[in-house]
């Protein structure tokens, strides 16, 4: 995935409302608000003087002329976007470059399944039962090289892994794939401790048959891709 225009460097000032940052912008000095396209907690992600990176862009329809997309952090880089992940994920689907479902050749994106839910993609073959997968993005980390989700509680969250378990129990399959935005993790655990409802959503899904995987990224001020499979600690 390839951002639309070429991102410019900028200092966090603050982060707030949620879906707010002001900046000063590298190349003027200039304080500009821009998008934060992140309703999460941001842990380690919003501190102030780190050096983020921004779209511009020039659609009249958009009050704000620039979205955050990039955080930088000591030597890595992270991901702020959650609309992201699954235009990674479904631009891999369709390359092939995810192995656990490379076997499947069909794929839609948010279809309705559930109790009033789109899953994210609904991978079909014929012969096979149809894979339900969910997308979850990734992009903290606390210690070493360990990666965490959910950095808040996720009541939607844990409602998709129970909607997954009931698809399984219909017969199909159900994968819960994260996705992780950021390069300096080589682990994936869940931080059951910023939302214990979840870990258990997590563990009833696991005993039910849902799958999890976890793969890393490739990022860049030009995009992001898919990476490599990593290891989930339980």
């Amino acid at each position: 995935m390839r951002f639309q225009t070429p991102l410019i460097p900028a200092r966090l000032i603050r982060r707030y409302k949620r879906f707010l940052a002001d900046v000063t912008l590298e190349s003027d000095g200039r304080e500009v608000t821009a998008h934060c396209p992140n309703p999460g907690a941001m842990l380690g992600l919003a501190d102030e003087g780190m050096r983020v990176w921004l779209e511009p862009n020039d659609n009249p329809k958009k009050k704000l002329k620039f979205g955050w997309r990039l955080v930088e952090i000591d030597n890595a880089m992270a991901g702020i976007d959650t609309a992201v992940p699954n235009r990674v994920v479904g631009e891999a689907l369709q390359e092939g470059k995810i192995a656990e479902v490379a076997d499947y050749s069909g794929v839609k994106a948010e279809v309705k399944y559930g109790q009033n839910s789109r899953v994210d993609f609904l991978l079909t073959e014929d012969g096979k039962p149809d894979l339900y997968l969910e997308v979850k993005n990734v992009h903290l980390r606390r210690k070493g090289n360990l990666a965490e989700f959910p950095d808040c509680v996720t009541a939607r969250g844990a409602k998709h892994l129970d909607e997954l378990s009931e698809m399984v129990r219909q017969g199909h399959r159900a994968v819960m794939f994260y996705l992780l935005q950021r390069t300096d993790c080589a682990e994936f655990a869940l931080a059951r401790d910023l939302d214990p409802d979840y870990g258990n959503a997590f563990d009833r899904a696991r005993d039910a048959g849902v799958e999890a995987v976890c793969y890393d990224t490739k990022i860049s001020t030009e995009g992001v891709s898919i990476g490599k499979a990593i290891p989930i600690i339980e």
